[in-house]
């Protein structure tokens, strides 16, 4: 049972993904209404037959606080797509301060980003401007949805409307 499910609250709005298993586990309980289904794929048993979810949503809200994204190192990477914002080199990573830390820069999202050994090496304790070099990119604070989305990699065409993607 391998693929992804999306998991809306009771108001529609996304709250995780989750494994086909366990939206499964979560339909049989009778905690989520199915939404989506994959067409003519079903999950069988020798007495019953489920469609195969594609997207649920919960019978009853998730009072769940202010979805943010957590600040780290992996979390960076993964917002620049894995790519140095200096050069587009996508190998031997490393995290650069735009606004060195020596200068007061600080760890936030707005000030961190991608980039190779070579390129944070150059850039050393200046800005990129300073040093001439270009960002690709203005770093930014990520939605929830892009790292749902960035998650599941291949969207199904379904999630869409419910990812404010359609």
């Amino acid at each position: 049972m391998s693929g992804h499910v999306l998991v809306l609250n009771q108001d529609y709005s996304a709250l995780t993904v989750c494994s086909v298993e366990r939206a499964v586990i979560l339909m049989h309980l009778q905690k989520v209404h199915l939404v989506e289904s994959v067409s003519g794929e079903y999950v069988r048993s020798p007495s019953t037959r489920i469609p195969w979810p594609s997207i649920v949503r919960l019978k009853s809200y998730a009072q769940v606080p202010y979805k943010k994204v957590m600040l780290s190192r992996k979390n960076v990477l993964r917002r620049d797509r894995n790519t140095c914002q200096y050069c587009g080199v996508t190998s031997n990573l490393t995290i650069d301060h735009i606004l060195p830390k020596s200068r007061g820069g600080r760890d936030t999202w707005t000030n961190l980003v991608a980039a190779c050994v070579s390129c944070n090496n150059r850039k050393g304790d200046r800005t990129p401007e300073e040093a001439g070099m270009d960002l690709a990119r203005d770093p930014f604070r990520p939605s929830y949805v892009m790292f749902i989305r960035d998650f599941v990699g291949q969207l199904d065409d379904t999630w869409k409307p419910y990812l404010f993607l359609g």
